[in-house]
């Protein structure tokens, strides 16, 4: 599962994106009714930013923003980390994990073609990646 491209892996009829100006609630709405955890911000196609469900409790509920008035464009991670769809899975799992991220957006020329998670992996898989990258990273610490 870790050497398939992430490009066989996202789920294109998921793929969601939205401008800055789309209001939370909006983006909330939309992200429930595709059942997504994450929105990709794009302007003129281009991806300027992410909104996840993360944000929502951390930048929003829990700073007691309005969810009708609040603005993407005032709460979302902007120029998210992104990955090409030729790329491994391993690798876009290896940057999630080292970026403590669960949503990494695919974009070919700066323009978003879909979107890959750590979900994608399954449970087993994802605990053997988990403990291969602790393993890995205890050895480079005895190596330096």
């Amino acid at each position: 599962m870790f050497s398939e491209k992430v490009g066989s892996l996202m789920e294109l009829e998921k793929l969601l994106t939205a401008p800055p100006e789309t209001t939370v609630s909006a983006a909330a709405l939309l992200m429930a009714c595709r059942k997504v955890g994450a929105v990709m911000v794009t302007r003129d196609e281009k991806l300027v930013g992410i909104f996840t469900e993360r944000d929502v409790v951390f930048r929003v509920v829990a700073q007691g923003r309005d969810v009708k008035s609040t603005l993407l464009a005032d709460v979302m991670t902007p120029s998210p980390v992104t990955i090409d769809p030729g790329k491994s899975f391993g690798y876009a799992l290896m940057l999630m994990h080292k970026n403590g991220f669960r949503h990494m957006p695919v974009t070919e020329e700066g323009k978003p073609v879909g979107m890959v998670s750590a979900r994608h992996a399954l449970d087993p898989d994802l605990e053997e990646f988990t403990a291969e990258s602790w393993r890995r990273e205890q050895i480079l610490r005895e190596m330096k």
